[in-house]
């Protein structure tokens, strides 16, 4: 197994990776930083997009382009133009309130969490969304404190997320035909892992990979629950992890620079990772059909 860093833009707060199979190419985001990035690994190279407000997560649409989650719902991003325009917002929205991690089902629908902006009195005020192709957008749960990981096991008939705040992930029974959850109940507590759920994927064999931002680990979970492998990483605070490359066998992994907590950083904080030589394989992220 190695660990590289790639050659790629520092974020302040790096998160969402995402493998474009169609386009051998890694998109992320950075939240405060207010960016989409996107990354060529065989010519080196990285294009940005500037959008307007605080980015909590992004999703390649099937007829080009991008969705983005803002602070107050979900946008279409044109990369042509830069362009960002309203696409779903909930109504009666509370201000404190912003949207963060999500993902597209195997359906084409967007499923994002919102959160609590508020970090030093948390409430359990967000919620878990599903944007339908049609724009259509529905809560799918409710009293969440910080929203993040959303992923599902390899047959679509689970859906995992979890609250970082509690430590907390849950899985839910996915119905894929309808894209509505039921049975939530908790898959594991990461507070023995020494920090808090944050970005997951799923690989072929069903184990859930995630990042324990404060942690400076990435765990591989079993389908129950149990802990399959820890990664050691060089940066505490991992964000997010996807499997990408060619045979996607390689797993990227973002992180946070501590300097935005007002903490020392050194020079991998901030940075993008890959690692190789895992043996696990991932699962190739569909676009969003609206």
């Amino acid at each position: 197994m190695r660990i590289e860093r790639i050659d790629a833009p520092r974020c302040l707060v790096g998160e969402g990776p995402l493998w474009d199979v169609a386009e051998q190419a890694l998109y992320f985001i950075d939240i405060v930083g207010k960016k989409v990035h996107r990354h060529d690994p065989a010519e080196g190279s990285t294009r940005s997009w500037d959008v307007p407000e605080v980015i909590g997560s992004m999703a390649l649409r099937e007829q080009g382009g991008a969705i983005v989650a803002l602070p107050d719902g979900v946008y279409s991003l044109d990369f042509a133009s830069g362009e960002v325009a309203p696409l779903a917002r909930p109504g009666e929205l509370d201000s404190r309130i912003q949207f963060n991690d999500g993902k597209v089902d195997r359906r084409g629908r967007f499923i994002v969490g919102s959160t609590d902006s508020n970090l030093k009195d948390t409430q359990p005020i967000g919620s878990v969304y599903r944007l339908d192709p049609d724009h259509a957008l529905s809560v799918l749960d409710t009293r969440i404190h910080i929203s993040n990981g959303p992923c599902w096991s390899p047959d679509d008939r689970i859906f995992y997320f979890s609250d970082s705040l509690i430590h907390t992930i849950y899985a839910y029974d996915y119905d894929i035909e309808s894209g509505e959850v039921a049975n939530r109940r908790v898959f594991a507590d990461t507070r023995e892992l020494g920090g808090i759920p944050d970005g997951a994927t799923v690989d072929s064999d069903g184990l859930m990979w995630m990042a324990i931002c404060e942690g400076a680990k990435v765990v591989a979970f079993r389908p129950d629950g149990k802990v399959e492998r820890i990664i050691d990483m060089p940066v505490a605070l991992t964000a997010s992890v996807m499997f990408g490359g060619p045979d996607l066998d390689l797993l990227y992994v973002t992180s946070i620079d501590p300097a935005l907590l007002g903490r020392e950083s050194s020079d991998d904080d901030g940075q993008t990772f890959v690692i190789e030589g895992l043996g696990a394989r991932g699962i190739a992220e569909p676009r969003y059909a609206g």
